[in-house]
């Protein structure tokens, strides 16, 4: 429970900051008249849907399994990841649009110095929130949290990035730079939107944990290799931020029923000490003898044929 009302609390976190942000930009993109000021604000618009998708996610992802969900409401986490990820592309749209239109009727920038103002204001409270959510994203193993984290990251860019363009306006007097600068930050938005709805889309189709997670599982398995003969077929997967961890184990078949619990519980509680938030289900396979003799005098005859 205290993890999930840590998860809650910075979702939370993130709807509050969003809200202040968004009005910031709006008054500042009225009082200037930038065309990349009311995009950030379209886009914090955006952000704001995705944490408060990301503040209900968390909450519902966090209930235990019932009857009819056995394995848990993890992968709401991993459906609010690509709701994020699209509700991104549908901002880019939108900024690109009011980009072209003013490229093709520009304006004059007024107010100058606070629309710079709020872009860096902006971009320091994002920074900060981001690499919050970033962390306890990490801690807690929470793909919603690591969602919104990006979405903020990438606030930090473009609100920067609306700040030079404004600047350089001052500098050049090359109103349109005011557009280019704008469809630059839509740019930069699809390009994050891609990994994030991709990273959300693989889970969702149950892809295998990384490489070094499947090591370090397969470390822990060879810890115990004296007490059984081999172990195959393991398949992993990422629910939310429960890692399910599978695999056959081959045993003797003189060996007790107590004797392969207890073996059975041992993988399972080393496997959960070492790597956090995992269900862990093992399969038992007897050892024939007779059947393993059967098997290399069938391999020895196909060697003889060849040769």
């Amino acid at each position: 429970m205290q993890n999930i009302d840590r998860k809650v609390k910075y979702a939370l976190l993130s709807v509050v900051s969003n809200s202040m942000l968004i009005l910031f930009k709006i008054i500042a993109g009225i009082l200037s008249g930038s065309v990349s000021i009311i995009s950030e604000a379209i886009h914090s618009g955006m952000d704001l849907a995705a944490s408060i998708i990301t503040f209900f996610s968390v909450r519902q992802s966090s209930k235990p399994a019932d009857k009819e969900h056995p394995f848990g409401h993890g992968k709401i986490e991993n459906i609010s990841g690509l709701a994020e990820g699209l509700l991104i592309f549908v901002a880019a749209a939108v900024i690109i649009k009011e980009a072209v239109e003013k490229i093709v009727d520009p304006g004059e920038i007024e107010q100058a110095p606070i629309a710079i103002a709020v872009m860096v204001i902006s971009a320091v409270i994002n920074l900060s929130v981001s690499r919050t959510l970033m962390r306890v994203s990490k801690e807690e193993e929470s793909m919603a949290l690591e969602a919104d984290a990006l979405h903020l990251k990438t606030d930090v860019l473009t609100s920067l990035g609306v700040g030079v363009g404004i600047l350089l306006i001052l500098l050049t007097d090359f109103v349109i730079l005011d557009s280019l600068v704008a469809i630059m930050v839509a740019v930069l938005i699809i390009k994050e939107a891609y990994h994030l709805c991709k990273k959300a889309f693989d889970f969702l189709l149950d892809s295998k944990l990384s490489d070094v997670e499947e090591a370090e599982i397969e470390r822990i398995i060879n810890q115990f290799s004296d007490q059984f003969r081999d172990y195959h077929k393991l398949k992993t997967r990422k629910s939310g931020n429960c890692k399910h961890i599978d695999f056959h184990i081959t045993l003797d078949s003189e060996i007790t029923v107590k004797e392969a619990h207890d073996l059975v519980g041992s993988l399972k509680k080393a496997m959960s000490d070492q790597i956090k938030n995992t269900r862990v289900i093992i399969h038992i396979d007897p050892f024939e003898k007779d059947e393993r003799v059967e098997i290399i005098d069938i391999i020895d005859e196909k060697h003889d044929e060849i040769e």
